[in-house]
């Protein structure tokens, strides 16, 4: 009963929810489950996602955390909202009255599907538009299969649709239908679309072939993985030296995902240096620390390497991708300096940025 013992708790304030974190651990410690699974939904609609794919830094913020290992509270609210869905205590909160508005919502990722949910409770009639053949968005087309089954957002989806919210997939508001006929038909709508303009790296040889962008290439995984493809995937990792640029947690995507299809090799290149594993002086507690942390996809196989910039891309006369220039760097007064004579060449027959 450690969080019940503790006088100003932090983890809330660490939370982007504002989960009520210390109310529902306490309901939990007492035995009090269904009351707990009310708290924790208070404040988030979908803690099956965010007890999987969220960095938790309610934990990094956790008094406890100052000097010793911070309350599993991430492990707490996957297991609680787990059991609740095991015990058929998660049902349909269906409104007792319309209140007769029509809304609208475009994008069906995590934000739309929530503004979604909170609206159909409240009594108005909501119609979720996708442009991709199914509803999910980043959580369905973005996030392996090995990090979180398409089934747990399935689940999800089916209670949607009993509480009443519709959904349209196959639908590209701008090209199928314009957004000034949408105002015109809905009361009102909630844009809630995806960042999906990624940034580029300009440098010589981008134009070989064979360098993607990563979500171009995790969709196809995603069908992979749940058999929903005839063939082999456009993009495809199988015996290929393998490397990504950037060492967060889409490049760990890009790598688990290159490893089930078999590649050759896997390099994930970072530009900072290697993170150290305790929190840094000038990262205090309670604030998110930037240290070094290893995922499930790399503890599976894969090369990191750290402080390094890609100065070219290689490639043959065909103009395919062989190769990456890289050169160390160094961190100084704030800017990246590359270090004289450090210039190297390794392979690659695929690159995901």
């Amino acid at each position: 009963g450690r969080c019940m013992d503790c006088g100003i708790p932090f983890c809330h304030q660490g939370c982007p929810l504002g989960n009520l974190i210390p109310e529902w651990n306490d309901l939990i410690w007492r035995g009090e489950k269904s009351d707990a699974i009310d708290r924790l939904h208070a404040t988030n609609n979908f803690p099956e996602f965010t007890g999987r794919l969220c960095p938790a830094p309610c934990e990094t913020a956790c008094v406890v955390a100052i000097n010793s290992d911070a309350v599993t509270i991430k492990q707490v609210e996957l297991r609680t909202i787990e059991e609740a869905f095991k015990d058929n205590r998660v049902v349909p909160l269906i409104p007792d009255r319309l209140s007769g508005k029509t809304v609208a919502v475009i994008g069906s990722g995590p934000a739309g599907l929530a503004a979604a949910q909170q609206l159909t409770r409240a009594g108005h009639t909501v119609a979720v538009y996708e442009r991709a053949d199914k509803i999910g968005g980043l959580l369905r087309y973005g996030i392996p299969e090995f990090k979180m089954e398409k089934s747990i957002v399935d689940r999800r989806i089916k209670q949607m649709e009993q509480e009443g919210t519709r959904f349209r997939t196959n639908v590209s508001i701008g090209k199928d239908i314009s957004g000034s006929a949408l105002r015109n038909k809905y009361d009102a709508v909630v844009i809630a679309i995806g960042a999906t303009n990624w940034r580029d790296l300009a440098i010589p040889g981008r134009e070989a072939k064979g360098i993607y962008q990563a979500m171009e290439y995790l969709p196809w995984g995603n069908k992979q993985a749940l058999g929903e493809l005839d063939s082999e995937p456009t993009i495809n990792a199988t015996g290929k030296d393998v490397v990504i640029l950037g060492g967060g947690d889409t490049g760990a995507d890009c790598l688990g995902t290159a490893i089930r299809q078999g590649a050759k090799s896997i390099t994930q290149l970072e530009i900072m240096p290697r993170p150290t594993e305790e929190r840094p002086s000038n990262q205090p507690w309670p604030t998110y620390p930037m240290i070094y942390r290893v995922s499930s996809a790399h503890e599976e196989s894969g090369e990191r390497l750290y402080a390094v910039s890609t100065q070219e891309f290689m490639k043959d006369s065909q103009g395919n991708l062989t190769g990456l220039k890289l050169v160390e760097t160094k961190f100084v007064n704030g800017k990246f300096e590359q270090v004289v004579g450090s210039e190297k060449i390794i392979p690659a027959d695929l690159v995901f940025l």
